[in-house]
């Protein structure tokens, strides 16, 4: 159970990354028919992406010292997933408000960018620093056990980079891509909570 139990951590930390980079590309191909591709709409993606990413680090570190559970860590996937529900049920009237309401594509893009996935990014942030303080039982091999998360989490991110902008974009329509992410999200998170169930019995 030990070793599943790591497998899963493991693994939630690098689907998060697979998560967050495949949402800050496909929001830029929702923002496009509002605001355009320019440079100013992906610096704004990018920076309210880099400042939601900040913010879950600090809130996934503070929450990390109060009792830490897998159970917990699940429930913070499972929210990120729930939070990104808004940009399919209504994105398309939040973004024809902003566009109508700031004609700066440059601040158009911060706050589209801000109202739709600001918190899901927030909470997907959160799951890695959580993640490592349930690695790091002990002083001596939290170092590493840090390493390893951060290269999953990493190489997630590449994964979802690539397959985003290689394959998926190709194949599936933006809203079928975040449908299809979200449950993955949702069923990782429930393993992670179900198999805490199952320890405490």
């Amino acid at each position: 159970m030990a070793r599943l139990k790591k497998l899963l951590v493991f693994t939630l930390a690098g689907w998060s990354g697979f998560y967050v980079m495949a949402v800050e590309l496909l929001s830029g191909r929702i923002l496009a028919p509002s605001f355009g591709n320019s440079i100013y709409v992906w610096g704004g993606i990018i920076t309210v992406f880099m400042l939601a990413l900040s913010v879950g680090y600090l809130i996934g570190g503070h929450l990390s010292v109060h009792n830490p559970s897998l159970r917990k860590l699940g429930l913070l996937l499972i929210s990120a997933s729930i939070t990104t529900l808004p940009v399919i049920l209504v994105g398309e009237p939040v973004l024809d408000w902003i566009f109508n309401n700031i004609h700066d594509p440059r601040y158009g893009s911060l706050m589209a960018s801000s109202a739709l996935l600001f918190i899901p990014c927030v909470l997907s942030g959160a799951i890695s620093p959580y993640a490592i303080r349930l690695l790091s039982t002990e002083k001596n091999v939290s170092g590493k056990s840090a390493g390893k998360l951060y290269f999953i989490s990493t190489f997630g991110s590449a994964a979802g980079t690539i397959s985003t902008s290689f394959y998926l974009v190709l194949l599936f329509e933006i809203n079928s891509i975040f449908i299809g992410m979200m449950l993955i999200s949702a069923a990782l998170g429930l393993l992670a909570v179900s198999l805490q169930g199952s320890e405490n019995e």
